[in-house]
C-alpha cells in the first residue's frame, strides 16, 4: 500500500507511476510541491493526522466554493487531490483563442459534481491563489468557464 504524506491511498491512481509517488517524492508529485503535502508537513508530522479529520487547507476552500452563489451548484463538502494534467481542460475564449488555465504538474484541491437535469457536470479546482468552476460535457467536452478567479489570501 503506497500511503501518501496526507493520508490518501494512492496506489491505485492512474497517474502513480507518472507522479513518482508522494512518500518517494518527500510530497513533490510531478517535481512539484503538492498543497497537501505542504500542508500536513507544516503540522510537524509526516501524515496529516493532525487535522483531525478535516484538513485545516480545505476547510477554507469549501467555504469559498459553497459562497460563490452559483444557483445550482450542490453543496460542496469534499475536496480531492486532483493532478493539473487529469483536469487541464481546453478553453475557447470569445475572441477564438484556446487557453488552459491550470499547469499539468501541480496537484489541486477539486471534485466534479452532477448538474441536476443536464447531461453536463460541474468541474472544481482550486489551489492556493485560485478558485475554478466549469462546466462540461461527457469527457470533459465542451467546457465552460464558470468561475475563474483569484483566492483573496
Amino acid at each position: 500500500m503506497n500511503v501518501s504524506i496526507c493520508g490518501a491511498e494512492c496506489s491505485q491512481c492512474p497517474h502513480r507511476s507518472a507522479c513518482g509517488g508522494c512518500a518517494e517524492t518527500s510530497g513533490r508529485p510531478f517535481g512539484r510541491e503538492c498543497i497537501l503535502a505542504a500542508c500536513c508537513r507544516g503540522k510537524g508530522g509526516d501524515s496529516c493526522g493532525q487535522c483531525g479529520g478535516v484538513c485545516s487547507l480545505k476547510a477554507p476552500l469549501l467555504a469559498e466554493f459553497n459562497h460563490l452563489g452559483i444557483p445550482d451548484l450542490p453543496e460542496i463538502t469534499d475536496l480531492n487531490a486532483l493532478p493539473g494534467s487529469f483536469i487541464n481542460l481546453s478553453y475557447t475564449l470569445p475572441n477564438g483563442q484556446t487557453v488552459h488555465l491550470l499547469e499539468d504538474d501541480k496537484i489541486y484541491l477539486g471534485n466534479q459534481l452532477e448538474q441536476a437535469g443536464r447531461d453536463r457536470c460541474y468541474g472544481l479546482a482550486a489551489d492556493e491563489d485560485i478558485l475554478l468552476v466549469c462546466s462540461y460535457g461527457e469527457g470533459g467536452t465542451d467546457p465552460e468557464i464558470i468561475v475563474y478567479k483569484k483566492r483573496g489570501n
